[in-house]
């Protein structure tokens, strides 16, 4: 699979789209975690994204079976949070794997937290979502949101072989709703989809990534 590793990312080029972020709390088409339990970012921004972004998740939503909604978790994260959150768990993998050298090392930890140059979520690119029945309950998706492959046995894979027959037809909606506004998936987060970075440049054959990182400062209002 491609990861966030792969040197040839830096080599797409940025179109840096000076297009608004939104905040999705303010939709009603989908559900939001205000509770931000399950994510490391204390940034009231995190739930704020560029505007195509949301105008696709409604699409998405559109496409979800009566009685589902989307939940978002994360959207925005600061490059400062996501430069912590990559070397935490590069340290983290360098006391469980010791095995690995510096490359492999690099490898592994992309399939959790992304290299800060080419991390979506700091673009406004990358959504968090789960999703969540008429009652609010989320629905069984196989391992927890957020959860490493260390800590789920390997089910935080998108096409983890390993998922009870309920669990992957509810990923199987969730991929569905989000292919078909044209959001992609990173393989090893059954949650992470987006729209615009340079992930889904790479992965659409797009000729250059839609949006940059942007400093938590630039959400600010004036």
């Amino acid at each position: 699979m491609l990861t966030l590793a792969d040197p040839l990312l830096l080599d797409i080029a940025l179109a840096g789209h000076d297009e608004p972020f939104v905040d999705l709390a303010a939709y009603s088409d989908w559900d939001v975690d205000l509770s931000r339990s399950q994510i490391a970012s204390r940034s009231p921004h995190f739930l704020k994204a560029r505007h195509a972004v949301a105008e696709r998740l409604r699409i998405a939503a559109r496409h979800l079976p009566d009685g589902l909604r989307f939940c978002v978790k994360e959207a925005y994260r600061p490059l400062a949070r996501q430069q912590r959150s990559y070397n935490e768990h590069l340290a983290k993998l360098r006391e469980l794997r010791p095995e690995l050298d510096e490359t492999a090392l690099l490898r592994e930890a992309s399939l959790y937290v992304a290299p800060p140059a080419v991390a979506p979520h700091p673009t406004g690119a990358a959504l968090d979502v789960t999703l969540i029945d008429a009652t609010g309950q989320e629905l069984n998706m196989g391992c927890p949101f957020n959860a490493d492959s260390e800590e789920s046995a390997g089910a935080c894979y998108t096409d983890s072989p390993g998922l009870s027959d309920q669990a992957r037809a509810n990923r199987a909606v969730l991929i569905r709703a989000m292919q078909a506004a044209g959001f992609v998936n990173y393989p090893s987060e059954w949650w992470h989809w987006s729209y615009g970075d340079r992930y889904w440049a790479a992965v659409c054959g797009a000729p250059q990534a839609l949006y940059a990182a942007v400093d938590e400062s630039f959400l600010e209002p004036a």
